[in-house]
């Protein structure tokens, strides 16, 4: 496809470079040497275009009054059609604008505030080194994914949310169904169907016996005050339910694997365990890895100059984040791992009013999981060579479906 103008409109999601799991697709390295405000064609033909430069990618985020999140309106770009059918009509506040978007927000910020999750770290802590001592109590050879990332990532999640654990089956089949870039529109319409009927019953039950969790803050707060309806409620909580666990789960999986392949970076993250140097390890892995891999998307309110271009009303902004985040402008050296690096300027969590809400109990879960895991268990390797390992490249959220490590029995 070709523009007026002539010029090829390439297809977005371009694919990785074999053999470079850690890194953007070469196309999009390139776009962002000679078009980096471009048009690119999506899955059902239509054209949005492409921000591959930082700079631009941080104005567009920023700029909220002219760029929308509100998935309903013509122009928006979807991932795909079961994406487009799923987030249609009943929308968490992420797919919406001000004043919905601000006040359907407000409700749920003092539960992830910094403070708040400062005092989940106990929490967390206990959580992590349960799963630790499981692993070292278990087999030598053992997957990173099903047995320490994902009970990690639902334990700490699911007592946040107030979410009973023996449901996490249920949930995490229905979050990687609904995150993944394939599904048909029958089968995403249907998974979301079940989700909300089952926090249905979860709000029920907080009802008539709430606990000290956001679910039930929400219940006798938000509702019971009339500040959010029943549907809002469903789902707010579908939102941190999906947006909650496969991020932070494959961060840890993804992060690991960077880590085993970086061993000067992992040999600094074992030695210094300040929490401030934790944190800066995270900001590092999040924006190397950028796990959000098929961009942040908009759709313009008017006319807008962006990058030298102007983005007409009604067309749709992907912002490549991955790239973005490899932006040499904004990260000298971009293309290397150093855990030592201010990084706090990436773009993984999104920026201005739709910054990521759980990024504090994100960095937090992360920095403790990653720390604990690498220091307690100091000899862990991978099982299998790194070409074996299936990378999910169809997936919302990029990481590995299995990683098998092994770790020394005298550990």
């Amino acid at each position: 496809m070709r523009t007026a103008d002539g010029r090829v409109v390439p297809s977005f999601p371009m694919p990785r470079a074999p053999g470079r799991p850690f890194d953007p697709p070469p196309e999009l390295y390139r776009l962002r040497r000679a078009a980096p405000v471009c048009r690119v064609r999506l899955w059902d033909g239509s054209v949005a275009w492409l921000l591959t430069r930082h700079a631009d990618q941080r104005a567009v985020l920023l700029d909220s009054d002219r760029f929308s999140s509100n998935t309903d309106l013509p122009g928006f770009p979807h991932r795909s059609a079961s994406s487009k059918a799923m987030r249609s009509r009943k929308r968490a506040f992420i797919d919406t604008d001000d004043p919905d978007h601000g006040r359907m927000r407000r409700l749920v910020i003092p539960d992830f505030a910094a403070r708040r999750i400062d005092a989940l770290q106990p929490m967390i802590q206990r959580v992590v080194d349960e799963r630790v001592d499981g692993v070292l109590g278990g087999p030598e050879r053992f997957d990173l994914v099903t047995d320490f990332a994902t009970p990690v990532t639902l334990l700490v999640l699911f007592e946040v949310l107030g979410v009973p654990f023996q449901d996490h089956p249920f949930l995490r089949d229905a979050a990687l169904t609904m995150q993944s870039a394939g599904p048909s529109e029958t089968v995403g319409a249907s998974t979301k169907a079940q989700v909300m009927t089952y926090l249905e019953g979860l709000i029920g039950a907080k009802a008539g016996c709430p606990g000290a969790d956001v679910t039930s803050r929400l219940v006798h707060g938000g509702m019971a005050a009339g500040a959010l309806n029943r549907e809002e409620t469903v789902m707010t909580l579908m939102l941190l339910l999906i947006a909650g666990f496969e991020t932070t789960e494959q961060m840890i999986a993804l992060g690991t694997l960077a880590l085993l392949e970086h061993p000067d970076q992992l040999a600094l993250l074992r030695e210094n365990d300040d929490p401030a140097a934790g944190t800066r390890a995270v900001d590092e892995l999040l924006r190397y890895l950028t796990v959000s891999h098929f961009g942040r998307r908009r759709v313009a309110l008017e006319d807008v100059a962006v990058g030298g271009e102007v983005v007409r009303t009604g067309e749709g902004v992907i912002v490549a984040t991955n790239i973005g985040n490899r932006d040499e402008e904004a990260f000298p050296g971009a293309d290397r791992l150093d855990l030592e690096r201010d990084a706090r300027g990436h773009l993984s969590f999104g920026f201005g009013r739709h910054l990521c809400l759980g990024h504090h109990l994100a960095r937090t879960q992360l920095r403790i999981a990653l720390g604990t895991l690498h220091r307690r268990v100091p000899s862990l390797r991978l099982a299998v060579p790194r070409d074996r390992l299936t990378f999910r490249h169809d997936k919302m959220i990029y990481g590995v479906h299995e990683l098998p490590v092994v770790r020394s029995s005298t550990a």
